[in-house]
């Protein structure tokens, strides 16, 4: 058991955790939530041994291992390969290792009974080895580090070699390996993609640890935890379920503090006021001395204000641009003229769609921003911007444009002259700058304040095309579901990156998968286009299987006699054996189901398409009708705006169609492939 007793910790004149008390049992699954600075990695650093309490004690049985991941890295070895330095996970293990070589060694020369001492003492150190995993450590750290973005080809390239981001998801990989009993992560999805985020997700469902989380991450919080500590104000109040729960049990809990709060304030005022009535009457004495006693007893309830969303972020209304707001055309990008990061893409953003593009790190999802945007210039193809497009371009680089000497509240005025104090005081609120912190110079601000101080001034402005960059980096959990809820309805066009799985799932209707050199549209929410992956590869996994059971054994080769006659034209050739006949026939039914299988989800897209696409096109010939012969109260506005809307339905679904006719194609050119290899006896 984990346990915190009566701890607090000290900053300067700053208490940021007071009278701490709490406990963790054996294979809990914690979230630690609250705002930023709030105290919740101060409390990991006590746990861990880097930081003493003030006052107070903190333990873990001495027995288990912990894990620990910081927000900042703590390298070890750095003078190695990657995999040497993810398979660095057991010190102990390197011991074993070493006794190992010098008992085989002393083996060498050994008799007699030294000898049968030195051979028992061999089994032993084995033994310890097998226990502690480590025959099988290169293939966890492989796994791991696969699972977490790491390209194979590179699991021999220096450890030096990789940036900050990619070296704190190898330590991430090294503590994983290490299979600790209690696992503590702090922010372990602020340098994940997407990708990386769902494997760690899936990964940590299956630990069977304890497990302590640091997070912002929603997706992260609902999936894995099963207790919530919300650390806030310098308490700690522990609440059973996930996030989601946790945020529902709050508004309980504080609503029956207020009760039980007003049901004291109550019964105090009554001991007072028979104390002030009856203490100097002699008859009443003893019983106003008792009731004083009573109220010296009472403890008072503290009742924290809480907050189920965080300010609320109101963002201009942006002028209207035209249909089409930005088309790449067989645009590629190279930096160094050699490697495309970006390869002959096609893309059309039509107003007020609200795409996200997903894809692993260094897939260039931030390049493709930058083209998008015009901060990068295309190497090859073209980038065509809309009518009456007013972007706005945010980047991890773009706070660093603000002047130094100016306040928050002047960088964010200047940018938005014509919005009201109280309209910029409320949206810097949103974005964690309020009461004196918005006097605070530029200067002096964090990394983390300024992008967050640049983000502000950008949504300040009336644009209708927004292309954000990573937007919830170091926002905390309240800011990054008001900015959520602002841009979900937000009536512009949005272009997203970011590795917050439940802020895409809020914003985005698209998703564009990046791949090397393959960028694919899917004309659906989060949700639908994780569901198309699987779907895709069930397929891929699917056509395997049918390539290892469609394999028929290997005939039998049977000499045919010189004097053979020729077999008559039209008559089916005998088989070279009666089994393998059968074999093939087997196969080729086995071939048929398993292409049946895998086509009928294509086409039946493809004839609700079809269906759809028939609807709109008949809905279109009639609003044609009515335009053509009006009646004296034809609504031609609402008429044309349905027509534009029509043409949009219409593109998405033809889009969608050409999607599953495609796959249909491809399926169908396999199935021909290889029942050309079945009756050929190849397969």
């Amino acid at each position: 058991m984990i346990q915190f007793v009566n701890v607090s910790k000290n900053f300067g004149r700053q208490q940021v955790i007071m009278e701490a008390n709490f406990a963790i049992h054996d294979g809990e699954r914690v979230g630690f939530v609250g705002p930023n600075g709030a105290g919740k990695s101060t409390l990991l650093e006590m746990l861990s041994g880097r930081m003493k309490p003030d006052h107070g004690e903190c333990s873990y049985p001495g027995s288990q291992r912990l894990g620990y991941v910081r927000q900042q890295l703590n390298a070890h070895a750095v003078q190695c390969s990657l995999i040497e330095y993810a398979e660095n996970a057991l010190p102990e293990l390197n011991a074993i290792q070493n006794e190992l070589a010098r008992v085989e060694t002393e083996l060498s020369h050994a008799q007699g009974t030294e000898q049968e001492r030195l051979l028992k003492r061999l089994g032993d150190l084995q033994t310890r080895f097998e226990h502690l995993g480590g025959y099988e450590l290169r293939n966890r750290a492989e796994a791991t580090l696969s699972g977490l973005g790491f390209s194979p080809s590179r699991f021999n390239d220096p450890f030096v070699s990789f940036s900050g981001g990619w070296q704190i998801r190898a330590e991430l990989t090294r503590i994983l390996v290490s299979q600790p009993d209690i696992l503590v992560l702090d922010e372990p999805t602020n340098y994940l993609d997407v990708p990386a985020v769902e494997w760690l997700s899936s990964y940590l469902k299956s630990y069977p640890g304890t497990l302590l989380l640091v997070s912002h991450d929603r997706y992260m919080l609902n999936t894995l935890t099963n207790v919530t500590l919300e650390v806030m104000g310098g308490h700690v109040t522990r609440y059973s379920g996930n996030y989601a729960q946790y945020m529902e049990s709050r508004v309980a809990r504080h609503e029956q503090l207020l009760a039980q709060k007003r049901n004291l304030d109550h019964k105090k005022e009554q001991l007072e006021r028979f104390i002030d009535r009856f203490r100097y009457k002699a008859t009443k004495a003893a019983q106003a001395q008792s009731r004083q006693k009573q109220l010296e007893k009472l403890e008072d309830i503290e009742v924290q204000s809480i907050a189920s969303h965080g300010p609320r972020i109101r963002l201009p209304q942006p002028p209207r641009s035209g249909d089409e707001v930005v088309r790449l055309e067989d645009v590629s990008f190279s930096y160094d003229g050699k490697k495309d990061v970006v390869s002959h893409c096609d893309l059309r953003l039509m107003r007020g769609e609200h795409v996200a593009f997903v894809g692993l790190n260094g897939m260039g999802k931030t390049t493709l921003l930058r083209l998008i945007s015009g901060r990068l210039k295309p190497t090859g193809g073209r980038v065509v911007t809309g009518v009456n497009v007013l972007p706005g371009y945010q980047s991890q680089d773009y706070a660093e444009t603000m002047a130094p000497d100016a306040t928050v509240y002047e960088t964010a005025k200047s940018y938005a002259s014509e919005r009201s104090e109280a309209d910029i005081r409320e949206l810097l609120g949103g974005f964690g700058f309020s009461g004196e912190a918005i006097d605070k110079k530029v200067q002096v601000l964090s990394g983390g304040e300024k992008v967050r101080l640049g983000l502000a001034r950008l949504l300040l402005k009336p644009l209708n095309f927004l292309m954000l960059d990573e937007p919830t980096t170091h926002l905390d959990i309240h800011a990054r579901e008001a900015l959520q809820e602002a841009l979900s309805n937000y009536p512009g066009t949005i272009a997203l990156v970011s590795h917050d799985i439940e802020f895409v799932r809020g914003i985005a209707k698209d998703i564009y998968d990046m791949r090397p050199g393959k960028v694919t549209r899917y004309y659906g929410d989060y949700d639908y286009y994780r569901e198309k992956l699987a779907q895709e590869e069930a397929a891929a996994q699917a056509a395997q299987a049918t390539v290892a059971t469609a394999k028929p054994s290997a005939p039998k080769v049977v000499a045919k006699p010189a004097s053979a006659a020729p077999k008559p034209v039209g008559e089916k050739p005998a088989p070279q054996t009666q089994r393998s006949y059968k074999d093939q026939k087997r196969a080729e039914s086995q071939l048929r189901q398993t292409f049946g299988k895998l086509r009928r989800p294509y086409e039946s897209q493809v004839a609700a398409c079809e269906e759809k696409i028939s609807a709109l096109e008949k809905e279109q010939q009639e609003i044609y009708e009515k335009l053509n012969a009006p009646a004296a109260d034809t609504d031609f506005a609402s008429l044309n705006k349905r027509l534009a809307e029509i043409n949009q339905e219409s593109e998405n679904e033809t889009w969608r169609w050409e999607e599953a006719s495609t796959s249909l194609e491809k399926l169908e050119q396999e199935f021909q492939e290889r029942l050309a290899a079945i009756q050929r006896g190849e397969e």
